[in-house]
């Protein structure tokens, strides 16, 4: 019998609705038929996370380190940060200073406890932007390592791994969409669109298909203008640049296909003709995966599902995370939906997997 995977989970901005989330995800007691998970945060807001969702029957446990986790279904485990001295005084759903800091910090030890072999896998909840980067220059020098901004996790990721070439896969079940560039602007993710990034992208993603055991990975590679150019008549980066880099990709014996217009390859992939989407920035991949995967009750006025699972390729270690924000409307009221974090905890485990086969 194999030893089931032992996955770091962040909290997230305590400001928002990333500890509910992780408690209603843990109360699911199938999730340790298939892995040891362990939250990174501060004890007592998961356990005031668990009063709002009404399961103050699930035992937190607290742990200095990681040996001291039970892994044990009705049971969280929390590696302890001590980030929130006083939760009763602590601003639910607002940026501060404060819970951007501890949003920093667990990611910051659970990348660490992943490079030390402490962890398998690690997946996060959302954290905010703006309150992150308002702590990075609060505490410029001192809790930050000098560092004063990141875009993203996925920024802080690449810093601390010391990671050059990686990228975002997003994933909804078997959709999965790649990018060229993420957070830039439209204008500057056009001349992004270069033939040794788009490669490094197709390398990437072949390889993450190999890692969740996909044995001939099918890679679509999306064109940047509508109709990938028309031949030169609307653009010639599809000429210019993404050709070569197919190119080159089947000469290192990659299954890469394309350009394929963007308006009809994700109705492919969602039809299972190809594994993965190459796609040339943000917006491109973002969009298709947030229309299937955030499900919109209009009677009932909620959301039905918020699923999407949002992995950094390109590192590593191993990092899946939930695909939306921090949620801080719905902070404290204990309405939240886990299925995007039950899904990322599954794809952590799933790569996991693969890379040990």
């Amino acid at each position: 019998m194999s030893v089931k995977p032992i996955i770091g989970i962040t909290m997230g901005d305590p400001a928002g609705n990333g500890p509910e989330i992780t408690v209603k995800a843990l109360a699911h007691t199938d999730i340790y038929d298939r892995c040891r998970p362990i939250v990174v945060g501060d004890m007592k807001m998961i356990e005031q996370a668990a009063r709002f969702v009404n399961r103050t029957d699930i035992t937190i446990h607290r742990c200095e380190k990681v040996s001291d986790a039970l892994f044990t279904p009705g049971t969280i485990d929390v590696l302890h940060m001590e980030l929130i001295p006083d939760t009763e005084a602590f601003p639910i759903g607002q940026v501060s200073v404060e819970g951007g800091n501890a949003a920093f910090q667990c990611v910051r030890k659970v990348i660490e406890l992943a490079m030390n072999g402490e962890v398998d896998a690690t997946c996060t909840n959302a954290l905010n932007k703006e309150a992150m980067n308002k702590a990075l220059e609060f505490y410029h020098g001192e809790n930050s390592d000098g560092h004063t901004h990141f875009d993203g996790h996925t920024e802080i990721y690449a810093t601390y791994t010391g990671t050059k070439k990686y990228t975002m896969m997003l994933a909804h079940h078997d959709l999965r969409v790649v990018h060229v560039s993420t957070h830039v602007s439209l204008r500057e993710a056009c001349d992004r669109v270069k033939k040794d990034r788009v490669l490094d992208v197709i390398r990437i993603a072949d390889k993450a298909c190999k890692d969740m055991g996909i044995q001939n990975p099918k890679v679509a590679v999306a064109g940047l203008n509508p109709h990938c150019g028309e031949n030169g008549l609307f653009g010639t980066e599809e000429i210019e640049e993404i050709k070569p880099a197919i190119e080159a990709a089947k000469a290192q014996g990659i299954n890469a296909v394309g350009p394929i217009p963007p308006d009809s390859v994700f109705s492919e992939a969602l039809g299972g003709w190809y594994d993965i989407v190459v796609c040339m920035y943000h917006d491109q991949g973002h969009i298709p995966l947030k229309t299937v995967g955030f499900v919109y009750d209009r009677e009932l006025q909620t959301w039905k599902a918020v699923e999407g699972v949002n992995v950094t390729l390109g590192l590593p270690i191993i990092r899946t995370s939930v695909d939306h924000g921090t949620g801080f409307a719905l902070a404290g009221k204990g309405t939240s939906n886990e299925l995007s974090l039950v899904n990322a905890i599954d794809y952590a485990i799933r790569m996991t997997n693969g890379q040990k086969k």
